[in-house]
């Protein structure tokens, strides 16, 4: 059963049209940390009779086809540095359209509610802890029975928003990660099995007694895979779900909506959130497109951070917007323009 559901979440990543190639019809990449919820309201979206393919790619991928031009808007979990935003050659709108968390999902028989912290979450994933036995492992959690087998490590083997938010939290948190593996999109771990995509993650850790692999909450919700209680900042082991995923935005959203999210000060936070982004041009007179284009896009986007779309992502593991998030982006979405005119959505 497992098996097919993640065939299903693998079966998300759509093949890509180009780049406006008919009225109405709009294409994207990126991340696959929210395809479930994509494909979902996309789906609902094309209603309108405007179709959107989306091809889950990755963050990094996302961010280069946005680049390059060759779809409408790319997809990332981790915003663009300043450094990223001079790259694309024009001014870039980040759109959050939900939040999410990264979680440690394991495979082990009968042991529920592990729990780790930061501290543990290093150690293993740079090889220093090589077996569920391990007395620090067990110190954490005395009452679990904790079986003699060897760890297997699963990280992602593309350029990832996903690896890019779980670094970064490991970095703020443990100074030997830091020291050793770093933050970023794509990174080199000492130990493990690489595997695509957040459902070849999914996939490998499903399939694979006494593994441990970060991937995205709404996958490990999806699956029912079991997944660790992680020590937030003020001591609480917590699980994701959409009330710990929430109470991670008790931060001050700047207008340009990139923030991080990760190691909240919020007792009741779970430490790895994050908000995910649509990126696009905020001029989108580039490229031989037409308004009929833009116009498209804007609805769209529109629809997403829209009551119905935020509860389509409710629905798929998400944690909906706050609604003054959902005010800004209203906002920066309505600056767009086409030819330095405002784009109003189609009737």
């Amino acid at each position: 059963m497992k098996k097919t559901v993640i065939l299903v979440l693998v079966g998300l990543v759509i093949i890509l049209s180009s780049c406006g190639d008919k009225k109405g019809n709009l294409s994207g990449a990126g991340a696959t940390f929210p395809a479930p919820f994509y494909s979902i309201v996309f789906k609902e979206y094309a209603k309108s009779g405007e179709n959107v393919s989306y091809g889950a790619i990755g963050s990094g991928g996302g961010i280069r086809s946005l680049k390059d031009k060759t779809v409408d808007f790319g997809a990332t979990d981790v915003y663009l540095s300043d450094a990223e935003l001079g790259e694309m050659g024009a001014e870039i709108i980040h759109i959050p359209t939900a939040m999410g968390a990264v979680v440690l999902s394991y495979n082990l028989k009968d042991v529920k509610g592990l729990k780790l912290n930061s501290t543990l979450v290093s150690e293993i994933f740079r090889g220093k802890i090589t077996k569920w036995s391990d007395e620090k492992i067990k110190a954490l959690n005395p009452t679990l029975n904790l079986p003699d087998k060897n760890i297997t490590v699963v990280y992602r083997s593309d350029g990832s928003g996903t690896t890019a938010v779980f670094s970064e939290y490991m970095s703020k948190t443990d100074e030997a990660w830091k020291t050793e593996i770093g933050e970023g999109k794509s990174l080199k771990f000492p130990v493990g099995i690489a595997a695509k995509g957040n459902p070849g993650v999914a996939g490998v850790v499903v399939e694979t007694d006494g593994s441990i692999g970060y991937i995205g909450s709404e996958y490990a919700l999806a699956l029912n895979m079991e997944s660790a209680l992680l020590q937030n900042s003020s001591g609480n082991f917590v699980a994701a779900d959409s009330k710990s995923i929430s109470a991670s935005a008790n931060v001050e959203m700047p207008k340009d909506t990139r923030v991080v999210i990760t190691n909240s000060s919020n007792p009741e936070s779970y430490p790895i959130s994050t908000f995910t982004w649509i990126i696009v041009y905020k001029e989108q007179g580039y490229n031989k497109r037409a308004m009929e284009q833009a116009q498209s896009l804007v609805s769209l986007l529109n629809y997403i951070i829209s009551e119905p779309g935020q509860q389509m992502a409710a629905k798929t593991h998400y944690a909906p917007l706050p609604a003054n998030v959902v005010e800004i982006t209203k906002g920066n979405i309505q600056s767009m323009t086409f030819g330095g005119q405002s784009v109003t959505p189609a009737p």
